[in-house]
C-alpha cells in the first residue's frame, strides 16, 4: 500500500509540474503572438500614415508628434482623439485623423483622414476591416485605387448632399455588388471633415498655427444644414 500511496504522489506531482509548464509555455506564446499583432498593426499604421503625407514632405517625426482633440461622436472613436500631426519649417501643415465607419457590411471600418490646414483631404487609407473579399475590399490600396478619389475634396467639393455614392444620388462610384461598404467609408470621410470644420479653432491652437482669416469656423446653422444632408442622403 505504501509503495502504491508513493507512486500516486509521485504522479501527482508530476502532472501537476506538466500542467504548470504548459500553462506558462501557452501564456508566453499568446503574450509573444499578441505582441507580433501589434507590431504588424503598428508598421501598417505607419505605412498608411507615409502614404497619405510622405515623409520627405516633413520636417518633423510624424509617428511622434501627435496631439488630442474633443471626443466626438461622428468619428465614432471613444474618448479623446490623437491625431498626427505633419510639419513643414516648424508650422503645421496637416494632421491624420483615426476614425471608424460603423456601418461597413461586415462591421467597423477603420480609416486614416489626412487633412491640410485649410481643411483639404490630402489622402484617406484603410488600416482594418472585415469586408467581404472580392467585393468590399476594393477599399484597400493593394485590391483598386478607389479610396484615392478622396484626395483634393474638400466638405463644400461635391457639395454635401452628393456625399454619397452614384447609386444614391451622390458623387462616388460604389462596386460592382458592393454599395454598402463604399458608402460606409464616403460617410466617415464627410463626418471627418464636419468635425475639421467644427472643431477649427482648437485645432488651430493645439497644432500652434497662427489664424488666418480664410479659417473662419462654420456658422451652427451650416454645420446644421449639413447634418441635415447628411441624414436624408
Amino acid at each position: 500500500m505504501a509503495a502504491i500511496a508513493q507512486s500516486m504522489r509521485r504522479s501527482a506531482i508530476g502532472l501537476g509540474l506538466f500542467a504548470v509548464i504548459t500553462g506558462g509555455t501557452i501564456a508566453v506564446t499568446q503574450v509573444a503572438t499578441e505582441q507580433r499583432i501589434a507590431e504588424q498593426a503598428a508598421r501598417a499604421e505607419a505605412q498608411a500614415l507615409f502614404e497619405i503625407i510622405p515623409e520627405s514632405q516633413l520636417s518633423n517625426d510624424l509617428l511622434k508628434d501627435t496631439v488630442q482633440l474633443p471626443a466626438s461622436e461622428r468619428l465614432s472613436q471613444p474618448g479623446p482623439l490623437t491625431v498626427w500631426v505633419a510639419r513643414k519649417n516648424d508650422q503645421p501643415v496637416g494632421m491624420i485623423m483615426p476614425i471608424v465607419a460603423p456601418n461597413g457590411y461586415s462591421g467597423n471600418i477603420h480609416l486614416l483622414v489626412g487633412v491640410d490646414m485649410q481643411g483639404t483631404i490630402l489622402g484617406v487609407r484603410v488600416t482594418s476591416h472585415k469586408e467581404t473579399p472580392g467585393l468590399g475590399d476594393q477599399i484597400e490600396t493593394k485590391k483598386s485605387d478607389w479610396i484615392k478619389s478622396f484626395e483634393g475634396r474638400t466638405l463644400g467639393q461635391p457639395p454635401h448632399s452628393e456625399w454619397n455614392v452614384k447609386k444614391n444620388g451622390g458623387q462616388f462610384d460604389q462596386f460592382t455588388g458592393a454599395t454598402i461598404t463604399p458608402r460606409a467609408v464616403v460617410k466617415a470621410v464627410q463626418k471627418a471633415l464636419i468635425y475639421f470644420r467644427e472643431h477649427r479653432q482648437i485645432i488651430r491652437e493645439r497644432l500652434n498655427e497662427a489664424p488666418t482669416p480664410s479659417q473662419e469656423p462654420l456658422s451652427p446653422q451650416a454645420i446644421a444644414g449639413e447634418s441635415s444632408n447628411m441624414e436624408h442622403s
